[in-house]
């Protein structure tokens, strides 16, 4: 079966139950990645979690299947989490449904998060049509979208969150779902509260557990590159390299806005305007007000084939940072800002 973001919450516990196979898949990494922890809570019995690569997969298909029909070391149940690129499980998971349908025996539950892919991916298209598995898609969150989920996080944690707090966490975490959960777990934790003892939240306390703000967030040098601001480049550099901000996570951060500026571009059309589809966005609470300016910007520099290019180049980049991490800072460096150059070139003014 096949679902959208929107529907997996209502529909977790059901799928941890009847499915067998989950595909986690969608430009929000983050998001996917986080509803696949959130699905392990559902399953009946999680048991051990073994962790398998794409090049694990791609180097001995059998291997998944083989996992998924043996027991743990000390006999209980267990899951598989495959972390993979794109297609990388197809053959693997062809595998494993064919033996299984061969009478090979029935698996432990098993949840592949594909970085780079989609629904309209090869796996994807294996598993949508089966009633025991799952394809879920993700798309970046919008502001509004993300405040409501951290304050959700937030009641879970027994945190109670205002509007205005929630608003600031999200766009500190830059809509990662994953940063903004860590976040309201150092408050619930600082707070001493839980769901069965809740406590109210402040700003003062946001503040004293040391918690992300914009300044030491990942924005300013996602808005220096993408709009080719070469003058605060170096700056933000330094400030990547003194904050030892974890490079995956940099990247993350930037496949979420070229993302965004994709939506936002569709939005457009060919001859619309982007100062009036931006003010549209920021009455409906999808986009925040400070943002605004960043995104007009980027929004003219990077169009048509030039934003296809650049979001094939930072999912490039992400997997060659997963690759090798020893030389990670050094990549990521150099490849943003050979983006900062290319979007500095792109400074002439464009109608709308």
């Amino acid at each position: 079966m096949k679902l959208t973001q929107r529907e997996f919450p209502a529909r977790a516990a059901q799928l941890a139950r009847e499915a067998a196979v989950f595909f986690f898949c969608g430009p929000d990494e983050a998001g996917a990645l986080a509803a696949a922890g959130s699905l392990v809570g559902h399953l009946p019995d999680a048991g051990e979690r073994i962790d398998l690569s794409g090049a694990d997969l791609r180097n001995d298909p059998a291997r998944l299947g083989d996992e998924a029909r043996s027991r743990s070391l000390f006999g209980g149940a267990r899951h598989i989490l495959a972390r993979v690129q794109g297609d990388d499980a197809l053959e693997a998971i062809k595998i494993l449904i064919e033996t299984g349908d061969a009478g090979a025996g029935a698996a432990c539950p098993v949840l592949v998060h594909a970085s780079g892919a989609t629904d309209k991916a090869r796996t994807a298209k294996l598993l949508e049509g089966r009633p025991d598995a799952a394809v879920v898609m993700f798309w970046p969150p919008d502001l509004r979208t993300m405040t409501q989920t951290v304050r959700q996080l937030g009641d879970a944690a027994g945190v109670r969150l205002g509007s205005e707090l929630a608003e600031q966490i999200a766009r500190a975490c830059s809509l990662d779902v994953r940063l903004a959960q860590s976040e309201v777990e150092k408050l619930a934790l600082y707070l001493d509260a839980s769901a069965q003892s809740p406590r109210t939240a402040s700003a003062d306390d946001l503040r004293s557990i040391g918690a992300a703000v914009e300044e030491e967030g990942f924005l300013p040098l996602v808005n220096a590159v993408l709009s080719g601001d070469l003058a605060k480049l170096p700056g933000e550099m330094d400030r990547l390299r003194a904050l030892q901000l974890n490079p995956v996570g940099v990247c993350l951060a930037f496949e979420r806005r070229v993302a965004q500026l994709f939506q936002l571009a569709g939005r457009i059309g060919p001859h619309g305007n982007v100062a009036q589809m931006l003010e549209a966005e920021q009455k409906a609470r999808r986009i925040f007000w400070r943002d605004r300016p960043d995104l007009e910007i980027q929004l003219r520099r990077w169009q048509g084939t030039d934003l296809l290019r650049l979001i094939e180049r930072i999912a490039l980049l992400h997997r060659a940072l997963m690759r090798d991490n020893r030389a990670a800072d050094v990549l990521l460096a150099q490849e943003l800002t050979m983006i900062a150059k290319a979007a500095c070139r792109r400074r002439q003014p464009v109608p709308g």
